[in-house]
């Protein structure tokens, strides 16, 4: 990998625009964007199929100039750095390419609009997670295609399309390149480690003032280490940021504790494969961690994260409230104190939980273990099609 440069500025983005902008047209027939660095996860498995196996060259375009996209030794691979505001806007505005595969959710709804020639729009889950709860009503209403993670999704957006009457878009079954890299990462740390003597919890939350961290954290934690737990708290970077005071006092209280283990960096994953069970709330994390590490989840039950009022409408229930009993238990925040007791019930059996999770995954998941395989040839396909209705205007 190449080694990151400075952060650039407005006239190194605008040169970037102008570079891509000069590119040949089949040199930029499959366009990636990426907001941040975080969306290389999702995305590289599919880029990496297509330039390594299929031969096809691709262009990368970030806004996070510290994206490893940008920084790779790929020949194939053609990066740009466009960074956030006007020269972004452009880039979207005037976009003249035949596919761009991107996990930014809401286009068309704020400033990053369709392009005014025509483009197919490719969306990727970034989270295993439902449609129609966490995310705003009409979210993926503007894309052409969206490659689908599960069934679930599949079923709510083709639900939604029939009650407003939207033009059906193109749902692939696609699948959850994350999930897979987790559980063969899962399973070659397995064997290079032996077993906990103590169980090892790892309390993630998601953020906000009705988060776990902001209502129980404290009285959370202290139960769990009285109880004998090895803890590691590992809280979500807007927590840090909007109430850091929340975290400094479970610090100041817990955190000389030998058993006591504080992570505040987003990216790390060692906690995830070295704990036996999670405990959070409503994080999408929680699917990720039962399915891909077949490990149990505890649930404290806080408020719903809702941005959609109207997700009853569907009248389908959201995964994130469905696979809660699936893969755990639920807490009452009121009821701390009986937290040792469901996990020690959660980790009694794990041979039969692990057999249980590995049947659900199969019913909630698209092409486990092949799924950059067949979402790389359908941007492919999508792509020659594209080309063909061109060719046939243009007649």
């Amino acid at each position: 990998m190449r080694e990151p440069q400075k952060i650039p500025g407005f006239f190194r983005s605008w040169g970037f625009y102008r570079k891509f902008k000069k590119q040949d047209p089949n040199e930029k027939a499959i366009v990636f964007y990426s907001e941040s660095g975080q969306d290389w996860h999702h995305l590289s498995p599919l880029i990496h199929d297509l330039t390594k196996r299929l031969g096809k060259t691709v262009c990368y375009v970030s806004s996070d100039p510290n994206d490893p996209g940008l920084h790779q030794e790929n020949k194939n691979l053609r990066p740009f750095y466009i960074r956030e505001g006007m020269v972004q806007i452009l880039f979207f505005q005037f976009l003249k390419v035949d596919v761009l595969v991107l996990t930014m959710l809401d286009l068309n709804h704020f400033q990053l609009k369709r392009s005014i020639h025509p483009v197919h729009y490719i969306y990727v889950f970034h989270a295993m997670g439902s449609t129609h709860m966490v995310d705003l009503e009409d979210s993926y209403d503007h894309y052409d295609t969206v490659f689908c993670a599960g069934p679930h999704q599949k079923e709510e957006i083709r639900k939604r399309e029939e009650l407003k009457k939207l033009p059906p878009k193109h749902l692939f079954d696609h699948g959850y390149a994350r999930l897979e890299q987790l559980i063969e990462k899962n399973r070659a740390y397995a064997d290079s480690h032996e077993d906990n003597e103590n169980p090892t919890i790892l309390l993630a939350p998601t953020w906000g003032d009705t988060s776990i961290l902001n209502t129980c954290g404290l009285k959370l934690v202290e139960t769990l280490l009285n109880a004998g737990f090895n803890l590691i708290l590992r809280p979500h970077y807007q927590t840090l940021k909007r109430t850091p005071q929340v975290v400094k006092a479970i610090l100041g209280r817990f955190g000389d504790h030998d058993r006591f283990e504080y992570i505040d960096r987003m990216g790390e994953t060692d906690s995830l494969f070295k704990s036996d069970l999670l405990i959070c709330d409503w994080s999408s994390m929680s699917m990720e961690y039962a399915l891909g590490l077949e490990k149990p989840v505890l649930f404290i039950d806080v408020p719903k994260r809702v941005r959609n009022p109207n997700y009853e409408d569907l009248g389908l229930e959201p995964l994130e409230i469905a696979i809660r009993k699936e893969v755990g238990k639920i807490l009452d925040p009121l009821m701390i104190e009986t937290a040792p007791d469901l996990i020690r019930q959660l980790l009694s059996d794990p041979d039969a939980f692990k057999n249980r999770i590995k049947t659900l995954r199969e019913k909630i998941v698209f092409n486990l273990g092949k799924s950059a395989q067949t979402g790389a040839e359908e941007i492919v396909r999508i792509s020659e099609n594209f080309k063909e209705k061109k060719r046939g205007a243009s007649a």
